[in-house]
């Protein structure tokens, strides 16, 4: 198959909704050949169905070890190297405040978000470094619009995002010259599902607020909601090796210029 992406391996984390979702349905078309670690069963025989099989998915916790390093195995297709890994795994915190937390909840709250949002990432480039140094590949972070506002969160998925936002330019770093990393900061994002803290008993999923369709369009410059397949673009440049070969350290804002 021909595309920016021909016969590229990538990974994606967290790939089975949402932003990751339709960044799997990107990598496709340009031709790659898609590995997702998802934790949904659900959401994982959802996404091999729309595909037709395209997709190998591994069904499983991003945090885990073990279950991590089975997914890079798989997604280098019996070769060395693996030339992209995209983390898109997230929880959110419904803009939870620290002060209305009990010290019990916030420790409870604080170790799930951070070890979703930030270590989950950690870990799966700790892992699959080995088989992105071979290939001279690269890494896309997602962050947010949190990473660089006081908005779309609360303390602990902002603080988790600033987090991710620094890793960035430590990675970049510490990676080079082998290994590019970079990032996409997505906006408010209409049709997103990212799940709540089971700590603090959060059951509703993003896209069941009230009026936040309405919120994300009134707060960005263009008057749009975006939506999750409008910010794969941003990921298939940050993962071309010749479009964007000179391209480390950066993060991609798509969010419909804040106001």
């Amino acid at each position: 198959m021909s595309g920016r992406l021909a016969g590229a391996t990538m990974l994606v984390t967290g790939g089975g909704s949402g932003i990751g979702r339709a960044v799997v349905h990107a990598y496709l078309s340009e031709g790659a050949e898609v590995t997702v670690l998802e934790r949904s069963p659900d959401h994982a025989a959802a996404l091999c169905s729309e595909t037709d099989g395209a997709v190998e998915a591994v069904v499983g916790d991003a945090t885990d070890p073990s279950t991590v390093q089975h997914a890079v195995t798989v997604a280098r297709r019996g070769g060395d190297g693996l030339d992209h890994l995209t983390c898109c795994v997230g929880v959110f915190d419904y803009c939870t405040s620290l002060k209305d937390l009990k010290a019990g909840d916030l420790l409870a709250a604080g170790e799930e978000i951070w070890r979703a949002n930030v270590l989950s990432t950690l870990l799966a480039i700790n892992l699959a470094y080995p088989a992105l140094r071979a290939a001279h590949g690269s890494a896309t972070l997602t962050l947010s619009g949190s990473a660089f506002y006081p908005e779309g969160g609360g303390v602990l998925y902002g603080s988790s995002k600033w987090a991710l936002r620094g890793a960035v330019a430590h990675l970049a770093k510490d990676l080079a010259p082998e290994v590019r990393v970079n990032a996409v900061a997505p906006g408010g994002t209409g049709g997103t599902r990212l799940g709540g803290l089971r700590a603090l008993a959060q059951a509703q999923t993003a896209d069941r607020v009230p009026g936040r369709d309405e919120r994300i369009q009134a707060g960005t410059a263009l008057r749009i909601t975006p939506q999750p397949r409008d910010h794969a673009s941003a990921y298939v440049y940050l993962a071309d090796p010749a479009g964007a070969r000179v391209i480390t350290g950066a993060i991609i804002n798509s969010d419909g210029g804040r106001m």
